[in-house]
């Protein structure tokens, strides 16, 4: 049965105080739990799920679906993605049943002004990540109070502190129902509810974003090392550590 978030009774708290109510009230609670009490908490507000359709992403998706396949969720197309991303994106939202799928890109106008080449990812790839990342999911998330994301805490050593409940810099809760979870849970989970996996992890790429900034990883390395592989950089900017985007490679 879909769950609807409450009318919220009186104007939000600010949101470091909403954080640290949340996490104080559902610190203890299971992942699905955190979900659907973010679903519906009016200290939360209005919220959407943010999915890359990336290589562990239908763990949530599906999560999503089996409590309310009507919430909102938005996809970043970058018009840099790999093709089997777009078909992987295309196949799960059919078979879970996603009914407000909204698919967000960079404006056209400034993709011609800023990347006219299609190649400022070689020579700023902050720069790129803003444009077709970041900036698009700032309008996408104009009338949302809240938004959650798929990170947990084994993925690098930058997300090792992980809440469920977060105070995102531009005043929104972020939330991450799966901050806890380890590899071993996601594997459990796609395997128990026969879940369809992204073609790209069968060939080495345990995290994947955009074609030309991602490559396979090797055994015994961080997983998300294939991200912007020899750039001092591993987020994209979405997501940022204490108000910075993290800037941090391995040779740092």
């Amino acid at each position: 049965m879909p769950v609807t978030a409450m009318p919220l009774e009186a104007p939000l708290a600010p949101v470091a105080a909403r954080a640290a109510d949340l996490n104080a009230r559902y610190r203890h609670h299971a992942a699905s739990a955190v979900l659907r009490h973010a679903l519906s908490d009016p200290q939360v507000g209005r919220i959407a799920l943010v999915s890359s359709f990336g290589a562990e992403s239908v763990v949530l998706l599906h999560m999503l679906a089996m409590i309310d396949r009507k919430a909102p969720v938005l996809f970043i197309d970058t018009q840099m993605l790999f093709p089997e991303t777009l078909d992987y994106q295309r196949q799960v939202a059919a078979r879970l049943e996603l009914s407000d799928l909204r698919i967000v890109s960079a404006r056209s106008s400034a993709l011609a002004d800023l990347d006219p080449a299609g190649d400022l990812h070689q020579s700023d790839p902050d720069a790129c990540c803003a444009l077709r990342k970041t900036e698009p999911l700032t309008r996408a998330l104009d009338g949302f109070d809240a938004w959650i994301t798929g990170r947990k805490r084994f993925q690098a050593s930058t997300r090792a502190a992980l809440e469920f409940f977060e105070a995102d810099t531009d005043g929104r809760l972020k939330v991450n129902p799966l901050a806890h979870w380890d590899k071993t849970d996601v594997q459990d989970y796609m395997i128990n509810n026969r879940l369809p996996r992204h073609p790209l992890v069968a060939r080495g790429y345990p995290s994947i974003g955009c074609a030309p900034c991602t490559s396979p990883v090797k055994p015994g390395e961080d997983e998300r090392a294939g991200r912007w592989r020899g750039a001092a950089k591993e987020e994209c900017g979405i997501h940022f550590v204490n108000g910075r985007m993290v800037r941090t490679g391995a040779g740092q």
